[in-house]
């Protein structure tokens, strides 16, 4: 995958989790970062949490699926 693919992805989709991500690409969560992490510094992407807890106070809520990734441009 090139870093092209993922800005496109992003693009179209405004606002997915990295499980999103990894799911559609079919890779894993440090590649997926290490990309994102160079759309970020482009500022093409910012990188976001959830903004609600899933309800429980065990705080193990999985990182996949709270780490939000936006097309900002």
């Amino acid at each position: 995958m090139i870093l092209s693919e993922l800005r496109t992805y992003l693009k179209t989709r405004k606002s997915v989790t990295l499980q999103d991500l990894m799911l559609h690409f079919d890779i894993d969560a440090e590649a997926l970062r290490g990309m994102l992490q160079i759309l970020i510094s482009k500022g093409y992407v910012i990188k976001n949490s959830a903004k609600e807890a899933c309800g429980t106070s065990c705080c193990k809520c999985d990182s996949t699926l709270t780490e939000i990734y936006e097309y900002s441009k």
